[in-house]
């Protein structure tokens, strides 16, 4: 099955499911069930609400009191059994433990976000929450979730036992699994890479981890982490296909005061369409804190640091230029980065109680504001890690108009730094900020959290001037961008270092999704390249669907989202130039398809009319790819571009 095969047969699957759940409330069937005797061996099931999902089977070992669990879809276990079970200060929960019960209901949740792969969700899950008794009567529940595109678990205790030194979380794929990795790094901005599970090198990775095996695909990640835990890393059993997850490495001890209930350990499953459009990161994680969400506006945004340096973010003539060309664009924001708040005179870089004498940000805001452009600002997390800096600076921010924040150099998962997300996030939401995350950790479910959040880097992204290729930019849909919006701040056209073409540059605005796509390209490579200028004039951040029309990790993707009636195609190769041929996997009749592609004499633009489920066929350069638009076709249309 191709990936629009799979996608359709999965929305498929998601309409049956749909309606057959659709008179349930969430937290409905609940049952609880006694304890049975156990033999020396239990194996337990918990299957997806949707009978073609993954299916989680846990094995339990009375004797030795371990819990293994594995995954399957399909007849192909993608995860073979792997050890489960949590240690504290006062009790050993991974082994020795009683089973004590199992209730199970149905979850269904239904909610909208403001950024993401499509802002209608609605995931039925079945859940099973498994009940065991330690040593000293120490008290865990295993708490797992299956969906039809994946399973996750948490681990709750439901009383102090004292610090978490570590988790047996560990994760064992088949060994010649095609494995896509990239190293653990306090900033995630290490590329993805390709092995097999068991040749990877003895070292740490990053999550998210993803895995194929026969066609179908695991990808490894984590929900619902927040200051009461630590971050993960997976490290690698040499020649094996085991993972180990360690939450050890910024915390020796994780800090509990009172009941625990961890992260969801998070395993997407499916064929690499449903791992792609899945959003079960997001379905898992704490519903929105805001109870007003009308204030914020995802949009395109002009960031010139690729194109002018800090010397740009100093002046505000060059500024103002700036929100003169993103005002021509329809672009609703111009971010302005580091050196806005440098003080010329004494050469400190820190905020410090000058800045309000000296900056000419409120000017700029004014300027900006009077043609239709809002201001977004760059900010160094040391300027505001403490309560009183950021109740100070933030207002203060707010009284110049400024709508958003890019906060930089956080670098650290440790529980102290994701305390201060949690605080920052709702000191910034009070102020009515819009935030971006640099130098950060990854999507976690966030986003669903805290609506404001419209993107993050923790990406090897195009402000690297090495090692960034055309086969880890290919990856990145599947890996880290599959988990939430990700800046890697594409349209770096006057880069030369940059790996792509300029089609497949151009593409990457569909390919990568970002709540605030912060394009970085100069004017003059826009003004070269009118094509590109066009289609980024049309271009949105906020999709009603995506779907994945074609793929391999590290080789292509061809994506197509949806908004309103028009659907965005973008499209990117790594190697050799080919005929890109897939299906155009978009509801039935027909479509007007433009695509803009490489030519000898620049970005050109061809028209095409195909009935849904015909074959697009595109040739691309070498290391290139496409963006396109398709809508519906009448005899008068010439053209998708908006006339709005």
């Amino acid at each position: 099955m191709n990936a629009a095969d799979g996608a359709a047969a999965g929305r498929s699957r998601w309409c049956r499911m749909a309606v057959a759940l659709a008179g349930l409330a969430v937290g409905a069937l609940v049952m609880g069930m006694v304890a049975p005797p156990v033999a020396a061996a239990e194996r337990w099931t918990v299957r997806a609400p949707d009978p073609g999902g993954p299916v989680a089977d846990l094995t339990y070992d009375a004797v030795a009191g371990t819990v293994a669990l594995s995954v399957s879809r399909g007849g192909t276990t993608v995860l073979e059994p792997s050890t489960v079970g949590i240690v504290t200060e006062q009790a050993n929960l991974a082994a020795g433990l009683r089973f004590t019960g199992r209730s199970d209901r149905v979850v269904l949740e239904r909610y909208a976000t403001t950024v993401g792969k499509r802002i209608q969700r609605q995931t039925p899950m079945t859940e099973a929450r498994f009940g065991f008794e330690g040593e000293g009567g120490a008290k865990l529940s295993l708490v797992v979730r299956v969906s039809a595109d994946g399973v996750a678990y948490r681990y709750i205790l439901p009383a102090d036992n004292g610090a978490v030194t570590g988790e047996a979380s560990a994760f064992t794929v088949p060994a010649d699994a095609s494995a896509w990795l990239a190293r653990h790094r306090r900033d995630y901005e290490n590329p993805f890479l390709e092995y097999t599970a068991a040749s990877a090198p003895l070292a740490d990775f990053q999550v998210p981890a993803l895995f194929e095996v026969d066609g179908t695909y695991l990808l490894l990640t984590e929900s619902a982490l927040d200051g009461s835990y630590s971050g993960p890393r997976l490290l690698h059993e040499a020649a094996t296909g085991t993972y180990r997850l360690d939450v050890s490495f910024w915390d020796p001890q994780i800090a509990v005061d009172g009941p625990l209930a961890t992260p969801w350990r998070v395993m997407v499953v499916g064929d690499l369409a449903t791992v792609t459009e899945s959003t079960m990161v997001d379905d898992v994680a704490p519903a929105s804190r805001l109870a007003d969400t009308s204030w914020i506006r995802p949009g395109n945004a002009m960031w010139t640091w690729l194109a002018g340096g800090r010397s740009a973010q100093q002046s505000l003539e060059r500024q103002q230029g700036f929100v003169d060309y993103a005002a021509a664009r329809g672009w609703p924001y111009v971010v302005v980065d580091a050196g806005w708040y440098d003080d010329l005179e004494t050469g400190e870089r820190a905020w410090t109680d000058r800045v309000p004498e000296f900056t000419w940000m409120p000017d700029l805001v004014d300027y900006a504001n009077a043609r239709g452009v809002d201001i977004m600002t760059w900010l160094r997390f040391s300027d505001f890690d403490t309560a009183p800096e950021r109740a100070e600076r933030f207002a203060l921010l707010e009284q110049w108009g400024v709508k958003g924040v890019k906060l930089d150099f956080m670098d650290s998962e440790s529980q102290e730094r994701l305390r201060w997300y949690d605080d920052a996030l709702a000191d910034m939401a009070e102020h009515h900020l819009l935030v971006n995350f640099h130098g950060s950790t990854v999507p976690k479910g966030w986003h669903r959290t805290w609506p404001h959040l419209m993107t993050m880097e923790g990406v090897h992204g195009a402000e690297k001037s090495s090692n960034l290729t055309t086969s880890h930019l290919t990856a990145l849909p599947f890996t880290r961008n599959q988990i939430g919006s990700m800046d890697y701040t594409p349209m770096a056209f006057q880069r030369e270092s940059r790996p792509t073409s300029d089609a497949h540059e151009l593409g990457l605005s569909v390919v990568f999704e970002s709540g605030v796509q912060n394009l970085a390209g100069s004017p003059e490579a826009y003004d070269a390249r009118p094509e590109a200028r066009r289609f980024l004039e049309q271009v949105p951040t906020v999709w009603d669907e995506t779907r994945l029309l074609a793929g391999r990790p590290g080789d292509h993707v061809v994506m197509a989202r949806r908004s309103g009636e028009r659907w965005f195609l973008g499209a990117g190769t790594s190697g050799a130039a080919r005929t890109l041929e897939v299906a155009l996997d978009l509801p039935d009749g027909l479509w007007l398809v433009e695509v803009v592609n490489d030519d000898a004499a620049g970005l050109v633009r061809d028209r095409q009319v195909l009935n849904a489920g015909e074959m697009l066929s595109v040739d691309v350069v070498a290391e290139g790819g496409f963006a396109g638009l398709a809508c519906r076709w009448t005899p008068q249309r010439t053209t998708c571009d908006s006339t709005g």
